[in-house]
């Protein structure tokens, strides 16, 4: 119905092990952050084929870009059209897929992207 999709950003992607920190809004959350606000545990480690399957599985998805060790997809809300950025990075070291879930507009985002990490950790849970 609405399309306020945004733009997508430029910042994104896995730099030293890390992804992009959240901006300190309530609508990003990242399992690499140390501040409670946007802290999230990572979810448990699959192949990224795996993965993918589960997100494609999920409505209003886009995969955007794939390699062995990161995925990147954007969601889009049924709507408003509103889209986030959801990223999945393979932390072989640690054994743990970390993840970063962000709305690209507003401040609130009234949990949507802590709830859908949450289920996505729910379906790998129940694949294994």
């Amino acid at each position: 119905m609405f399309n306020f999709s945004g733009t997508r950003p430029n910042n994104l992607g896995v730099k030293n092990g890390q992804l992009t920190a959240c901006p300190g809004t309530p609508n990003c959350v990242n399992s690499q952050s140390s501040d409670p606000q946007s802290k999230i545990a990572p979810l448990p480690m699959i192949s990224i084929t795996e993965l993918k399957k589960i997100i494609e599985s999920m409505e209003r998805t886009t995969i955007i870009e794939e390699t062995n060790d990161y995925l990147y997809a954007e969601f889009k809300t049924p709507l408003m059209g509103f889209v986030d950025d959801v990223e999945f990075y393979l932390d072989s070291d640690q054994n743990v897929i970390h993840v970063r879930s962000a709305s690209r507009l507003g401040k609130s985002d009234l949990g949507v992207n802590r709830k859908r990490v949450e289920e996505i950790r729910s379906k790998i849970e129940a694949n294994n």
